[in-house]
């Protein structure tokens, strides 16, 4: 591509990342994060204050550690925000001081809009709400008790704090929020309905959450082993674990970035999704498959061109298998891949912006992660390069970020490393 502010193909203008911010079990920045990738170190704990649900299986999560908010954050300001929405609010504003961009004119201005999302709001006010329907009572009901539960709490939030009067795209859609929000994003300002937005997604750990795959037989139990799990693409993968975090990237229009003199860390050229229209919970490896060629086709690249993918990889039984087969018959076999959700366990609404996130960091560091604790590949799943023990130096100048959702719902993002 050229470095015309207008895309080659005609199709709008070229959108770029600008800030990027996040936290997650592993750490809250790049450098926390590289190391533990780099020591194979996994942010698993066993959560014994989950003994108390009775048939709940699993004990296995991904917490967030040393989350503090500054004292700006005070509490008039905090009143409206459940964990995850505080979490979003705080990668957010970082994302902005990183972007250059935090207090700037652009931010209130009408021209910056926000595309975020979670699987659902604040848990503890969805059960002030249950407690009512299921005591007849309104005990614990305040006047912020909708405003923390709503799907677009965390969104409404940023928008509030940080002053945004751009457009809201609320992406709630289970395990794609974030990268739905990512590029829904990237379409606003592709064809210059905004000039910037905030984009990602976050999820607070739930125990409730837990038990939505415990029902579904998709959990790991090997819960005196933290250690040892999540294995994605791994044949003695038991199931998926669950974690938290917030990720948010701000995207801008090239022409405005250059123009201010930001610095530049990618730019996302390419953002494929779509629906199965099948079954809400049993994936589709055809639609998948569909979902990154219409990724690599808004991008203009052939399957070579891309260095790296990044895998949806939740160590479940079917969504591995159905995951593996569609790269390989995009890609082939040699494909580099390796699984974020191996370290952080499955961080539902913000898997898609940490995910990406750290492609975009591996893509200018030229080191990629590998799959934790994958040792022997399921016979079932494709034959890839799945990326095992120490990780690997790779020069790519496309990576690749896929997630899938419950209710069949598949995105694709490709982003260029910037020169």
């Amino acid at each position: 591509m050229s470095s015309s502010a207008i895309r080659e193909d005609g199709l709008g203008r070229r959108v770029v990342i600008t800030g990027m911010a996040g936290f997650s079990p592993i750490g809250n920045d790049w450098a926390s994060i590289r190391q533990r990738l780099k020591s194979g170190t996994n942010g698993i704990r066993q959560m014994s204050d989950w003994d108390v649900f009775a048939g709940l299986n699993t004990r296995l999560a991904g917490p967030v550690e040393d989350f503090h908010l500054p004292v700006h954050y005070h509490r008039k300001a905090l009143r409206s925000m459940g964990r995850g929405a505080r979490m979003a609010t705080r990668a957010s504003e970082l994302a902005l001081e990183d972007a250059g961009l935090l207090g700037a004119e652009l931010v209130g201005s009408g021209n910056m809009g926000i595309a975020y999302g979670a699987s659902v709001g604040e848990p503890d006010a969805v059960a002030d709400f249950g407690n009512m329907l299921l005591n007849k009572s309104t005990d614990g009901l305040n006047a912020n008790s909708y405003i923390r539960m709503m799907a677009h709490t965390a969104p409404v939030n940023i928008g509030v704090f940080l002053g945004v009067r751009g457009r809201i795209h609320t992406t709630s859609s289970a395990c794609t929020s974030g990268s739905q929000g990512i590029g829904y994003a990237f379409e606003a300002i592709r064809f210059g309905r905004q000039t910037a937005m905030i984009a990602g997604g976050c999820e607070e750990l739930s125990a409730s959450e837990a038990a939505v795959f415990d029902t579904l037989f998709a959990t790991s139990t090997l819960n005196d082993t933290p250690e040892a799990t999540p294995r994605p693409f791994d044949a003695e993968r038991d199931g998926l674990v669950i974690g938290e975090g917030a990720g948010t990237l701000i995207l801008e229009d090239l022409e405005n970035a250059e123009a201010r003199g930001a610095t530049i860390h990618a730019e996302l050229v390419g953002f494929g999704t779509n629906s199965d229209g099948r079954h809400v919970t049993q994936p589709d490896a055809t639609m998948m498959e569909r979902a990154i060629r219409e990724a690599l086709e808004d991008a203009g690249l052939t399957p070579d061109r891309i260095g790296y993918v990044s895998a949806h990889g939740t160590a479940t039984d079917r969504g591995d298998i159905a995951e593996s087969h569609a790269t390989q018959a995009v890609f082939g076999s040699h494909q580099p891949i390796s699984s974020f959700k191996s370290f952080t366990g499955h961080t539902l609404g913000a898997c898609g912006a940490l995910e990406a996130w750290v492609a975009i960091e591996m893509m200018r560091d030229g080191w990629f992660h590998p799959t934790a604790n994958l040792e022997h590949p399921d016979p079932a799943c494709a034959e890839l390069d799945y990326l095992r023990g120490e990780g690997r130096q790779l020069g790519c100048e496309y990576v690749m970020s896929n997630n899938f959702a419950f209710g069949g719902i598949n995105t694709s993002l490709i982003f260029r490393r910037w020169p």
